[in-house]
């Protein structure tokens, strides 16, 4: 179970690599965006969102148990929920659209400005981890929805 687990959180191998596993995770996610988060209903794809959280959580939680340390490097399921919530409100993205959110994600993810490095200490265990990439997630999504308000899209 363990190992399931660990899969999991390491989104198969994107957890695993050596360079930037973040990076990798949430380029995955982007990656499989169009196909298994963006073709469904808004209503379902705010379960999806809630439902990776909780299942998140509870398996990034274990998977700091088996490998020993707080917030391993390789858990990369909360890139997948961080990710997926930059793109919540877009129903036909694009891959230029998902392009930018996957860089507006990572740059916020990374840099952590307030509150995303202060959401890891609000919840426990593998919910802090899930908690941080909801708070880039969200930066990530305003600065999506100004640029919409814009007409950067062409809209």
């Amino acid at each position: 179970m363990d190992k399931l687990i660990l899969a999991f959180c390491r989104l198969g191998f994107a957890g695993l690599s050596p360079i930037m596993p973040g990076t990798c995770g949430s380029a995955l996610a982007a990656v499989l965006a169009p196909f298994l988060f963006i073709p469904l209903p808004f209503v379902a794809r705010i379960v999806v969102l809630v439902l990776v959280f909780w299942i998140g959580g509870m398996a990034a939680t274990r998977g700091e148990q088996i490998l020993g340390y707080k917030d391993p490097g390789e858990i990369v399921i909360d890139e997948l929920l961080g990710m997926w919530l930059v793109l919540l409100p877009f129903s036909n993205p694009g891959w230029a659209k998902i392009g930018i959110a996957f860089v507006l994600f990572r740059i916020f993810d990374m840099w952590k400005p307030w509150p995303v490095h202060a959401s890891e200490s609000w919840l426990p265990g593998g919910y802090g981890i899930m908690i941080d990439d909801v708070m880039a997630g969200l930066q990530a999504l305003l600065v999506m929805w100004l640029l919409q308000l814009v007409g950067f899209w062409g809209v």
